[in-house]
Formats: structure tokens, sequence, C-alpha cells
């Protein structure tokens, strides 16, 4: 009754309240308790999601969690590069001094956290409360046998860009300033088995770099080991469409989440909405096939959610929905298709 209720109320306000009526019995039974995790040696993994590693929190659905991140790089490249001592953060310092087991992937990510209930089969709904800037500073960095011209920049170079908390913008250079918003480019879970890199997304999200999964979004990932086991890192302070060189506005971040265990939602790959947009996407090492995925996917949300048939959710992804490339830089590419949510109007 409660998820007819959810499904009957998603339709009469429209998609844009799915995030808050759609939610499941037991989120709704459980008034939702609030935790901080912060990264030490001990509440991260270095480069890795993996199905056997033990949580570092224990929650249950409708909890929600601050989460602080770190930037991925180290201590001595930061002083070289011009960031000033008392400015790198001790955290950074003691998992870089103390964690040993790293790789294969290089973030830095905070967990996992282990959300009561959640089991292979669900999916896991991660609402992006809130994003804070941790640090006053922001990294961009290629090297060779990075980014989409590997070969052109055969050296690594680094650039500190100051970051300004107050006017949201980033100082790139003289007569330069970046609108911020700031968005985690690694959210994601398990693997059904193993342990894998950090580097490239997959069923899992992981690194998706997802430039729109900013404060107000949340994102859905399938579950694939029981308790979900959560991590995220990787903060942006914003990025372009495609991270050509390999790196965006890379930063420490600090996420207020709630995680929610989806029974009643069934899907393969994550997917993600806004309060205006629902999001598909395609994750594939060919970036022909990870946009052809990422359509295939609304055409399966829009016949399964809004009822179409097949030929007309295929006409309606031509005629209304955004295909994008979300980055080309992570070996894996990823696509994402957005279609807006005002088009569904009442009937």
């Amino acid at each position: 009754m409660k998820r007819t209720m959810a499904r009957f109320l998603a339709l009469a306000i429209g998609a844009g309240a799915l995030a808050l009526a759609a939610t499941t019995a037991a989120a709704q039974e459980h008034a939702g308790a609030t935790y901080t995790l912060k990264p030490t040696p001990s509440t991260i993994e270095w480069g890795h999601y993996d199905a056997s590693a033990p949580p570092v929190l224990n929650i249950k659905s409708g909890d929600t969690v601050e989460i602080q991140t770190l930037l991925t790089n180290e201590p001595d490249r930061l002083e070289a590069a011009g960031v000033p001592p008392d400015q790198v953060e001790p955290s950074l310092r003691d998992i870089v001094a103390q964690v040993k087991d790293k790789g294969p992937g290089g973030h830095i990510l905070t967990g996992p956290v282990y959300i009561d209930g959640a089991e292979p089969g669900d999916v896991l709904e991660v609402r992006i409360l809130k994003i804070k800037l941790a640090i006053p500073y922001a990294y961009n960095g290629f090297g060779p046998r990075s980014g989409i011209f590997p070969n052109e920049f055969p050296y690594p170079k680094i650039k500190i860009i100051p970051l300004d908390a107050n006017r949201m913008v980033a100082h790139f250079a003289d007569g330069i300033e970046i609108p911020l918003h700031p968005f985690f480019g690694s959210m994601g879970v398990a693997p059904p088995s193993g342990r894998i890199s950090s580097g490239p997304p997959w069923i899992h999200a992981g690194n998706l770099d997802n430039k729109e999964l900013v404060a107000g979004t949340t994102l859905y990932i399938p579950v694939h080991a029981r308790g979900a086991l959560f991590e995220v890192g990787d903060g942006h302070a914003g990025q372009g469409d495609g991270e050509v060189d390999v790196t965006a506005l890379e930063t420490s971040l600090i996420g207020t989440f709630q995680f929610v265990v989806r029974k009643d939602l069934h899907f393969h790959w994550p997917r993600a909405e806004t309060p205006t947009h629902f999001i598909t996407m395609g994750l594939d090492p060919d970036l022909n096939e990870a946009t052809q995925m990422a359509v295939r996917e609304m055409i399966d949300y829009l016949t399964t959610e809004k009822h179409l048939s097949r030929d007309d959710a295929y006409m309606l992804c031509s005629v209304a929905a955004d295909l994008r490339i979300t980055q080309l830089v992570d070996g894996t590419k990823g696509a994402h298709m957005m279609i807006p949510k005002d088009i569904f109007v009442p009937k």
C-alpha cells in the first residue's frame, strides 16, 4: 500500500517529487539518524572498491551521513606546486604516511558505509543534500599517457587554483573566473565480487565524473553486495563535460548524504535525477557504445516509468532529450542522456 501511495504521489505531484514521495517502507518507518564520517587512515579505501572491505560505519535506510573527502594527491606534490604547508590537510598527511594497502586506482575514498537491509538486486538511492568546500584551493593537472592527448602533452604539469567560497568562483588566471559547482567525481558501491580499480566507472557507479550530480540531486546505484558498501571521494569544485585533460578542479569536499534502500526499483546501471531532469548513463571503453547505452537506458526508463511504447520512447529521446559526453579519460568512457521533467504534464 505504501509503495502504491508513493507511486501515486510521484505521478500526481510530478516527476520532481520522486526523491521525496517514492521512498521505501523501511525508510518511512525509520525516522533517520545522523552521523559524521571523517577521512583517517582507518576510514578510507585507497584506489579501489572492494566487496570484502570491512565497513567503517553501519547505518540504516533513511539515515543521513556527513562525509568528508580528500583530494587525490600527496602533500609533497601539493607543496611543490605552491600550496603552503599549513594548507595541506593533516588527515592527508596521515593517510599518505600510514596507508599501505593502495590501488589498483589512485583515488582516496571515504568509506565504506554499510546500509542495513541493502541486498544484491536492490537499488541504493543516494540523496546528495549538501556539498561544502573543505579547503580554499583546487588543482588541475595532466601528464604523459593521460587525457585525450596522451602524446601531445608528454610532460607532467599541475596548477593550483584558488577558490573563493564566498563568491563561489575559482580564480583560474587573471581575467578568468570559473563558477563553482561542487560535486563528487566518485560515488559508488562494492562490485559483485573482489576488488576493482577506482579509476573506471562500471555497474557499481564509482568514478562517474558526472558534473550534474551537485547538491540537490539524487544518484541511484544498483546494489551488488550486502550492505551496498558505499564509498565517496574525488571531489571536484567544478568540471567541464569530458574532463579532457584527466582532472577537473580537484579539491576536498564535505558532503551530506541520505541513503535509502529501494526494494521497489530494479535496474542494472546507475541513474540519476536533478530537480529538473532525469538522467540515464552509458559506460563503455568505446564512446559509441557508451552513447548507445545511455539512450537505451533512457528508452527503458520511458517505457517502464512513463509507460510509452518503445517507438514513442525512441522518438521522444530524439526530440526532447540531450545526449552528452560525461568524460573521456577514465578508460571506460561515459555518456549521459538528460530528459526534462517539465515535458510530462498532468493528464
